[in-house]
C-alpha cells in the first residue's frame, strides 16, 4: 500500500463557502483514478465539512457538492 496526498477544492451548489484542503489516503500502487478520488473526498471529507457549516437546518446532498483535485503525490509524512 502507498500513502498519497491530494490538494483539492470542494464547492457546494448553495452554500457560498469553499473547502480548500488536503486529503490523505492509501491505495495499491498504480494510477490514481481522479473520478474515484473526487467521489471519495466528497463522501469522507466534503459532506462533513458542509454539514458542519449548515448545521441542522439544511440537509446536505452529495449531488450538491463538486470536488476539483488540483495535485496528487506520494506522501511519506
Amino acid at each position: 500500500m502507498t500513502t498519497y496526498i491530494a490538494q483539492f477544492t470542494a464547492k457546494h451548489r448553495i452554500i457560498q463557502v469553499e473547502q480548500n484542503s488536503i486529503f490523505i489516503w492509501h491505495q495499491e500502487s498504480g494510477d490514481i483514478d481522479t473520478s474515484l478520488l473526487e467521489d471519495k473526498i466528497k463522501r469522507e471529507s466534503a459532506v462533513h465539512f458542509y454539514e458542519l457549516m449548515a448545521g441542522n437546518n439544511y440537509p446536505i446532498s452529495l449531488g450538491d457538492i463538486t470536488v476539483s483535485v488540483w495535485k496528487t503525490m506520494p506522501f511519506n509524512g
